[in-house]
C-alpha cells in the first residue's frame, strides 16, 4: 500500500518506518526536516521525504490538500494537536483515503479512577493538551462510524526508548535524577511516592500501528490503547532505577506543597500533571481486536532508554559521594 505519514522521524515513526518497509509498503514521510530518526535502519533508504511547515501550510489552508494529493491508501498522523488541525486533514482525506490513523494519548482520559483504565471509559481530561485530544478522538471516531471517514484512533502512554530521556521517578524529565540513584543519594518523592506512571517503548507504539493498518475491519471507527502491560508508582520505579546500579534506593518523602518547593516550577507543574492523571490503562482492547501485546513492561523500556543515556555520557554516573548540584 502508499502509507504517507505525518511527522515520521520522531520516537514513534523511528520505529514504525522500518516496519511498514520491511513489509512492501510505498513510504512517504511528511517532516520539517530538522530532526534525523532516534536509529538507524536501512529501510529508510525506500522512503521518499517531503519536507513540509504543517503549521505554515495549514494557515494558508494547503496542508489537507496537499496530504490527499499524494493519493495515499493509508496516513498516519502522527504530530496532530488541535481540533482545528485535526479538521483540516479530516475535510481533505474524507472519501480519499482507504484508512487514517491519528496518534492520541491516554491524557484523554484525565485522572484514573477504576483502573485498569479501558478505551471506553468517560472522558474526564485536564488541561489543553488532553482536551484538545480528546475533541479530536470525538469527532474523528464520529466520522468514521458515519462512514465518512475511515479512522482509528491510537492513544499512547508515556513514550520512551533510547535516544531521549524517560520521564523520571519524581515524574518529571531531569536526568540528574537518575544520577542521584546511580550513586546512592537521597532522592524525594512527592506524597508517599504512591501515584503511579505508565511508560511504553517506541517500538511497542510503532507496533500498535502497525497491528491497526493490518487489520483494517476491525480497527476502524475505534480507539486503542499503546501502554506497557501495567503501571508503576514512583516508589518502584526508583527502587528499580537504583537496582540498574546496584544500589538500594536512598528515598524520602514530602507532602506535595513542600515537594514542589524543591524543584523549578516548570518541573513541579511536569510532575503535577503525572500525579494527577496517575494512568493505570489496559491493554486487554488492543490485544482482543488486533492481536498486540506489547515486548516491554514499563521497567523494561525506561531501563533501556536510561542505560542508553549513560552510554551517550547523558546521564553521568558518579561514585556516590554525594547529589549533584544541578540548575
Amino acid at each position: 500500500m502508499r502509507v504517507v505519514v505525518i511527522g515520521g522521524t520522531g520516537h514513534i515513526g523511528t520505529y514504525l518506518i522500518p516496519l511498514l518497509v520491511s513489509r512492501g509498503h510505498e513510504v512517504t514521510v511528511l517532516s520539517r526536516g530538522l530532526r534525523r530518526p532516534y536509529r538507524t535502519d536501512g529501510g529508510w533508504r525506500h522512503v521518499r521525504t517531503i519536507e513540509t511547515d504543517r503549521t505554515a501550510e495549514e494557515a494558508a489552508g494547503d496542508f489537507g490538500d496537499r496530504v490527499a494529493r499524494l493519493g495515499a491508501d493509508v496516513v498516519i498522523d502522527l504530530i496532530c494537536f488541535t481540533e482545528q488541525s485535526a479538521e483540516q486533514l479530516n475535510d481533505a482525506l474524507e472519501g480519499r483515503v482507504g484508512h487514517l490513523l491519528h496518534c492520541g494519548t491516554i491524557w484523554v482520559h484525565g485522572p484514573s479512577a477504576a483502573v485498569p483504565t479501558t478505551e471506553d471509559s468517560v472522558r474526564r481530561p485536564l488541561g489543553r493538551y488532553g482536551i484538545e485530544k480528546a475533541a479530536i478522538e470525538k469527532r474523528l471516531l464520529a466520522r468514521a462510524r458515519r462512514g465518512g471517514l475511515p479512522a482509528t484512533v491510537i492513544h499512547p502512554g508515556h513514550i520512551t526508548g533510547p535516544g531521549w530521556a524517560p520521564i523520571n521517578p519524581a515524574g518529571h524529565l531531569d536526568p540528574g535524577v537518575f544520577e542521584d540513584l546511580a550513586d546512592g543519594s537521597r532522592v524525594v518523592l512527592p506524597n508517599l511516592g504512591m501515584e503511579t506512571l505508565q511508560h511504553v517503548h517506541a517500538a511497542d507504539v510503532a507496533g500498535v500501528f502497525l497491528a491497526a493498518v493490518n487489520n483494517r475491519s476491525v480497527a476502524v471507527g475505534e480507539s486503542f490503547h499503546a501502554v506497557a502491560d501495567g503501571a508503576v508508582t514512583l516508589r518502584g520505579y526508583a527502587e528499580a532505577a537504583a537496582g540498574w546500579f546496584g544500589r538500594d534506593a536512598d528515598l524520602d518523602f514530602l507532602p506535595w506543597d513542600e515537594w514542589s518547593r524543591t524543584v523549578p516550577p516548570q518541573q513541579a507543574e511536569t510532575t503535577r500533571s503525572h500525579l494527577e492523571h496517575s494512568p493505570h490503562c489496559s491493554m486487554a482492547k488492543t490485544a482482543r481486536l488486533l492481536g498486540f501485546r506489547p515486548r516491554y513492561s514499563v521497567l523494561e523500556a525506561t531501563e533501556e532508554a536510561v542505560l542508553a543515556l549513560v552510554d551517550e555520557g547523558r546521564i553521568v554516573v558518579g561514585d556516590g559521594a554525594g547529589p549533584r548540584a544541578r540548575p
